[in-house]
């Protein structure tokens, strides 16, 4: 059976070719979501000396980050296209937008565990879009890089999800005891 075609301004595209045009603008997409992640570590980093594990897993996870946004960048210049700044920019400053709304509510560190495991698990479901049109396009070349990515992420939500009610107990024995218990 032959492949239906599409039609794309004007222009006939084949199936290989929407799967190329959807990989490309995923990883775009995933090196702006990591540059959100970036801004979202980065204000929150400024606000947990009561919470020294989640400080340091998350400059770990920061440095994760920072290879992930290489290993994308690798592969976007390997299909001859540069990231979308614009798009890195937007969501870079909604991160940021996302952490500072958090620092005004007294239970900041409850709002940002659960924010960052939904961004965590989000983030691992990109990579998993990902990995399947590399497979799906033959572009398998990118796959390691991609699961390597998708690893991080799954592991940084384990994480979170393992220490949530550690940090609930911790906030709410800070609370009781009359001390600073947001961060």
């Amino acid at each position: 059976m032959v492949p239906p075609l599409f039609f794309t301004k004007g222009r006939t595209m084949t199936h290989q070719d929407v799967i190329k045009s959807v990989f490309i603008t995923g990883l775009k997409n995933a090196h702006g979501v990591e540059h959100q992640a970036l801004g979202l570590i980065d204000r929150q980093l400024d606000h947990l000396e009561h919470y020294p594990q989640v400080a340091d897993k998350l400059r770990l996870h920061r440095g994760e980050t920072e290879e992930q946004i290489l290993r994308l960048e690798e592969i976007l210049e390997e299909f001859g296209e540069q990231r979308s700044l614009l798009k890195d920019m937007t969501l870079a400053l909604s991160g940021n937008m996302a952490a500072i709304a958090h620092v005004f509510a007294p239970d900041e560190i409850l709002k940002n565990t659960f924010a960052n495991f939904a961004f965590e698990n989000f983030e691992a479901a990109a990579y998993k879009s990902l990995i399947t049109l590399a497979d799906a396009g033959s572009f398998t070349l990118w796959t390691p890089l991609l699961q390597q990515s998708l690893g991080e992420e799954q592991r940084m939500a384990e994480w979170v999800d393992a220490h949530n009610a550690e940090l609930t107990l911790a906030y709410v024995a800070r609370r009781a005891a009359g001390e600073t218990a947001s961060h």
